[in-house]
């Protein structure tokens, strides 16, 4: 409920939400036992991506934390916000898969016209796979 409540606004500082949510003070640290981030999202970052993988995957290295991002299309974008960076859908998706690898987490990207690609499907397609090779010989 949250999350449809949400409207679009502001920018997409991708790096400083990452910080405050990686860099945890030490005397907290024991509080905070993450497991996975999730980037709930409809377009690319404000700041460069290689630059987000790069953090990403030395401060997902020292912990045991994994990013994962859910990407929406959004037919028309958000009404009322101009992105502060403009990528094509396929350069956005592959921005966002090459993040989620160096954090050795899961990509999905789907919209109203369903799933155009998501880690989860393709591990279970991959699984069926093998299993009706394996069956077959």
């Amino acid at each position: 409920r949250w999350v449809l409540s949400l409207e679009c606004k502001g920018s997409r500082n991708l790096m400083s939400a990452l910080r405050r949510a990686l860099e945890v003070d030490f005397k907290d640290k024991d509080k905070h036992n993450s497991q996975g981030l999730y980037l709930l999202t409809t377009g690319i970052p404000d700041q460069d991506t290689q630059t987000i993988s790069a953090y990403v995957a030395e401060a997902c290295a020292g912990a045991a934390v994994q990013l994962h991002v859910c990407l929406f299309r959004v037919p028309g974008g958000c009404t009322g916000v101009a992105p502060a960076r403009f990528c094509s859908p396929r350069d956005t998706a592959r921005a966002f898969r090459e993040m989620v690898q160096a954090a050795r987490g899961r990509f999905h990207c789907f919209g109203e016209a369903g799933i155009f690609e998501s880690d989860d499907i393709t591990s279970i397609i991959s699984e069926m796979e093998k299993a009706k090779n394996y069956s077959q010989k």
